[in-house]
């Protein structure tokens, strides 16, 4: 069966899973357990949020602890982002980012409901992880 899986990397980490075109689970994780989690399910794609495809922004009047705060946080998203493509090379599952931007905007539960069609519990990594992968749902790995 072809998986698709959707990651949206992050403290709370979201993950989708779309089984033949069809969103079949969504669950968040912390971020040590993403290579379990890739290893477990094997999919045939990978799709993630990649925070490395977009210039940082910098909000003016924002202050300089802020703006480390920012480039910390930003930081150990692109090390994520890293990992998933290492470990899905090791793997040999094609694996690639998708930018934030292009992943289009954050989804509540009603609108995620009326695009997708889930009607479980999520939550916006769960959502934006199935947003990122959304557009390849159908794609053969």
């Amino acid at each position: 069966m072809n998986i698709i899986m959707g990651i949206d990397p992050g403290a709370n980490t979201g993950i989708a899973i779309y089984q033949a075109g069809k969103l079949a689970e969504l669950q968040t994780v912390e971020p040590h357990q993403l290579v379990e989690v890739i290893e477990t399910v094997m999919p045939g794609r990978v799709v993630f949020e990649d925070s490395r495809l977009i210039s940082p922004t910098w909000k003016r009047g924002v202050s300089n602890a802020a703006q480390l705060k920012i480039a910390r946080d930003v930081g150990q998203i692109d090390a994520w982002c890293r990992l998933i493509v290492a470990t899905c090379a090791r793997l040999g599952i094609p694996a690639h980012g998708i930018s934030p931007k292009h992943k289009g905007a954050k989804l509540d539960a009603r609108q995620f409901t009326a695009l997708t069609g889930w009607a479980g519990r999520s939550n916006e990594h769960s959502r934006d992880a199935a947003c990122v992968a959304w557009q390849f749902r159908g794609a053969r790995a």
